[in-house]
């Protein structure tokens, strides 16, 4: 039988990746100064997956994911998302937004051995 901690029972776990509705989206062109995908989030979203601005997140679609910038603007409602050039994304879907997790090692092999 495992064991669990006070903790896990203070803690609500689905917090940490509630989903989003996607509220926005802006479509870049080549000749614009910032392009790139982006989402934009409000910081107490921001704050439960412990991003922070600048910081290279997960996007998490309906048909697939990627890597983009976040950006936390105090304007933004809890609960939704603005993305700047994320491929196949749709106003009113729902996505998630998560950190990458850069100290489980992945499957790929390690350069000695």
């Amino acid at each position: 039988m495992a064991t669990t901690s006070p903790w896990d029972e203070r803690v609500d776990k689905e917090a940490f990746n509630r989903p989003l509705r996607v509220a926005g989206l802006v479509v870049t062109r080549k000749t614009d100064p910032e392009r790139g995908p982006m989402v934009v989030m409000s910081p107490a979203d921001a704050r439960s997956r412990i991003l922070t601005n600048g910081e290279l997140a997960w996007v998490y679609g309906p048909k697939r994911h990627e890597l983009a910038e976040v950006r936390i603007d105090p304007d933004t409602r809890e609960g939704d998302v603005l993305l700047r050039d994320i491929v196949g994304a749709r106003p009113s879907e729902i996505v998630r937004v998560v950190k990458p997790d850069l100290d489980t090692r992945g499957r790929r092999p390690t350069a000695l051995g």
